[in-house]
């Protein structure tokens, strides 16, 4: 619900004793999620924008999904919070922004190109989440003292390019999970969902499938997911650090490339 008092519109959530996904992927956390927890929390996330992008009364384009922006209850369910950029339009339309809106290492290339934002921008941020919860690292990691810095997507196609995809999964997850096909299987949904060309990626009622067992992930090679990345999305490195981005962290609602809405 809200509550609007004065000056002031406050969202109300339910309370989420546990916080926020991004504190128990990143900064040497006391408490560290397990596989099977992280995977029931991707599911989560997926239902929620599944159900904003097709199952309300209006599309919902959320426009700002990310792991600070995934609140845990006390059974460590994923629920997608912070609508303040959301977006809404009909069925077979798109919202009418110009603005680029989101956070930096989350935002697809035709958003940063167009400043459109659709429900493939959203799949596009879900699929950097996906690889950010197997990987426990940030969408945009810092590589040296010098600050130079690389997208999570590209970090993860280099460790499949050379062999074994599974060495990017994060390594406090030891070696205690079930099933490594699953865990391979999301980290190329992630870089599916992530992929430059907005026609390339899956809808979310795809992804449930595949995260649901209900449908198998296409034969994909990193061949197949070539033009991800830095390159594709028109930032050269030295102007990607000329932004405080936070490791992907910080909001950016003004656009770069315009003033639009």
């Amino acid at each position: 619900g809200y509550c609007r008092r004065k000056d002031e519109l406050l969202l109300v959530y339910d309370y989420m004793p546990n916080g926020s996904l991004d504190k128990y992927l990143h900064n040497n956390p006391e408490v560290t999620l397990d596989w099977k927890q992280r995977f029931k929390v991707i599911k989560g996330v997926a239902s929620a924008l599944f159900y904003l992008h097709e199952e309300w009364e209006q599309v919902v384009i959320h426009r700002d999904v990310k792991a600070s922006n995934v609140l845990l209850d006390g059974e460590l369910n994923g629920r997608l919070g912070d609508f303040g950029l959301a977006r809404l339009c009909g069925h077979g339309s798109d919202p009418l922004t110009t603005r680029v809106a989101g956070t930096w290492g989350y935002l697809a290339p035709d958003h940063i190109r167009t400043g459109r934002a659709t429900t493939t921008t959203d799949v596009f941020a879900f699929g950097v989440l996906l690889l950010e919860v197997a990987c426990g690292r940030r969408p945009i990691e810092i590589l040296n003292e010098i600050d130079e810095r690389v997208l999570l997507v590209d970090l993860v196609l280099g460790f499949w390019n050379e062999g074994n995809i599974l060495d990017a999964k994060d390594p406090n997850l030891g070696t205690e999970y079930d099933d490594e096909r699953e865990v391979e299987m999301v980290l190329k949904l992630g870089l599916l969902c992530s992929h430059s060309d907005p026609l390339a990626r899956p809808t979310m009622r795809q992804v449930l499938n595949y995260l649901n067992g209900d449908a198998t992930l296409p034969d994909l090679s990193p061949l197949d997911l070539r033009g991800n990345g830095m390159m594709m999305l028109g930032i050269h490195q030295r102007r990607l650090s000329e932004f405080d981005m936070s490791n992907g962290g910080s909001s950016m609602v003004d656009s770069i490339l315009s003033r639009g809405r």
